[in-house]
């Protein structure tokens, strides 16, 4: 039974035994006691004061005598700040506390049974005709990150990626190779596939825009307005016209153009697997848009017989969600072809018989945020469970100092570039920073890639997903304030603290003296090591990342400070000596699975 479980039943009995009520367990308010006041776990007694007929001071003090009489394994001591019992826990319970921790290799999880939910988290989402960017980045890092927070708060957790491998985009990539690649593959250039493919889709719009300048001075010479002439160029120029040419064939499983289509979709895949691999991201299954489009257009036909939704004199299908707030929505064109939506209620579709999913997630910038809501609605209406009660994790996007990214112009922080630039910068600074340690080579490489990872995840991740965010590579390499590296370099500090002790010869693994003194700072950082697992619940229930982000630097900030006006293995008393060794130990565990939720690695030495 934890501290709070303990002093609850006591109150529970306390308002008992002094007023003849019977309270639950989740009518008294726990929670820490404010900085300004003695007293670490506060017990807020105005919903028992009309229980007792007496004033909230009066109660307060009474419950707390009955607390210091009853309980005096947990309470020492107790003060009264009007309608607020204050609460000293014992030195005993807080090291009992310790003990429990320490002996937790999963201390703030709790394991999924056959019994726990099954939720599907779906992230990346990435087009096969440009390679990841930074806001791809964000995408993932979140993603996958959300998927530890929610299996570590006891859920069974599948991982699911759609690949955008259809459409306009893919052709424009297609016909830009077929007319200036000269048989180009990544073999014969050297270039990641997914690279090659991306520099193609670049060079369609170059000459598009080129086409449609030209066209537009044609149009204007001829006394249209300037206006008009632009958009006139934009849908009567030769190469989006054969894009356009080329996305028919596709359509109709013209051999040459899917087979063009899938090789040159198999070279961004393998490029796509490196950039993952690299990233720490994974997924337990990939869908193609390419085979759940048709899925989602029969779906849909099918919700058109039941009359859930409505046919136009041009023949295209529409949804009115007017009586839902909303308003209407097309779901097939008139050609009879697919819009996202259909894409995503065909994807929805396979996902239902491929697993029992009782809720789902999608990672999706607030971009999507009304797309979202339609589909909610629309998979509620066609029958699937989840469909209601759908998560969107609506993140900001990630916008540089000199603005937003775009790929069509080539203008975005390539994911691969961004990701080895950290590893390099990493690698500089710590050589700077180790100039008269010897480290191998090797060893300072694999050092600097997790410290180089670590802090652009750690950048990301810090702050609240729902915000947009200015991507600043300097700020988050820096060993100092709320960084990834501030907390891995604290970290490897106590790594190399218990190393020492091993060499002396002191074991960590004995359980401290419940006698020990100690001091209020290391109750302070007992009680913060055992708020990790409040606060994997709230990024839990919060769908919040940055939690477990400013969760892991307020204890190592908290850390630090105990670490400056403390001795550890200097200590003479040998009791404090393994007290603090133990408590060292459990804040780089507690590290350790709170840096391990986002998918940043803590190195032993820096």
């Amino acid at each position: 039974m934890t501290i709070e479980e303990k002093i609850i039943q006591a109150v529970v009995a306390g308002v008992k035994a002094l007023y003849d009520a019977d309270v639950t367990a989740d009518q008294v308010q726990l929670q820490k006691t404010k900085k300004e006041f003695e007293g670490h776990l506060t017990v807020v007694v105005f919903p028992f004061v009309k229980i007792a007929r007496k004033k909230p001071e009066d109660v307060a003090a009474e419950l707390g005598q009955y607390l210091q009489d009853n309980a005096q394994d947990v309470v020492a001591n107790f003060n009264v700040v009007k309608g607020f019992l204050n609460i000293v826990v014992s030195p005993a319970s807080w090291i009992q506390l310790l003990n429990e921790i320490s002996a937790d290799e999963h201390f703030g999880f709790k394991k999924a049974d056959s019994k726990s939910p099954l939720v599907m988290i779906e992230y990346s989402s990435p087009n096969t005709n440009k390679p990841l960017h930074l806001g791809h980045m964000r995408n993932n890092l979140l993603g996958s990150a959300l998927a530890r927070i929610i299996e570590a708060n006891g859920n069974k957790v599948v991982k699911t990626n759609i690949v955008n491998d259809r459409g306009i985009h893919i052709c424009k990539s297609m016909l830009a190779w077929q007319k200036w690649g000269n048989g180009a593959t990544p073999e014969s250039t050297g270039k990641k596939g997914d690279h090659l493919i991306g520099d193609f889709y670049v060079e369609f719009d170059k000459h598009y825009k080129a086409e449609c300048d030209e066209l537009s001075k044609q149009y204007i010479a001829n006394g249209m307005d300037a206006e008009e002439a632009k958009e006139k160029a934009k849908q009567e120029a030769p190469l989006i016209k054969e894009a356009h040419e080329m996305l028919v064939k596709w359509e109709h499983n013209d051999p040459e153009v899917r087979q063009l289509w899938k090789t040159m979709n198999e070279w961004v895949y393998a490029g796509f697997d490196e950039t993952y691999k690299m990233m720490g991201v994974s997924f337990d299954k990939i869908y193609y848009e390419s085979d759940t489009y048709l899925e989602g257009k029969e779906k849909v036909l099918e919700g058109l017989e039941k009359g859930l939704f409505y046919r136009r004199e041009d023949g295209s299908v529409w949804a009115d969600l007017s009586s839902d707030g909303l308003d209407e929505k097309l779901l097939l064109r008139s050609d009879g072809t697919s819009v996202y939506m259909t894409q995503d209620i065909g994807t929805a579709k396979l996902r239902y018989e491929d697993y029992p999913i009782d809720k789902m997630i999608y990672v999706v910038g607030n971009e999507q945020n009304y797309h979202f809501q339609v589909l909610s609605l629309l998979l509620d209406k066609l029958g699937f469970e989840w469909g209601k009660s759908l998560v969107h994790f609506s993140y900001g996007m990630v916008e540089l100092p000199n603005g937003k990214m775009k790929s069509r112009e080539g203008t975005v922080v390539d994911a691969d570039e961004l990701m080895a630039d950290m590893i390099e910068d990493a690698y500089q600074v710590s050589k700077e920073m180790t100039k008269k340690v010897q480290i191998p080579e090797d060893e300072a490489r694999e050092i600097a890639r997790k410290v180089g990872l670590g802090a652009l995840k750690y950048f990301i991740l810090k702050v609240d997903a729902r915000k947009n965010m200015l991507f600043n590579p300097e700020e988050s390499i820096n060993f100092n304030g709320d960084t990834g590296p501030f907390i891995q370099y604290t970290y490897a500090r106590i790594a190399s603290i218990l190393r020492k002790a091993e060499e002396a010869g002191i074991s960590v693994a004995k359980a401290i003296d419940a006698n020990v003194e100690i001091s209020e700072k290391e109750t302070d950082l007992i009680q913060k090591l055992n708020g990790f697992k409040a606060a994997v619940r709230q990024a839990g229930q919060d769908y919040s990342p940055s939690g477990i982000a400013n969760y892991c630097y307020e204890l190592t900030k908290e850390y630090n400070q105990f670490y400056h006006d403390f001795s550890i293995l200097g200590e003479e008393d040998e009791n404090k000596k393994l007290f603090r060794l133990t408590l060292s130990k459990a804040v780089a565990k507690v590290i350790r699975l709170g840096m391990g939720l986002l998918g940043i690695e803590v190195p032993e030495r820096m």
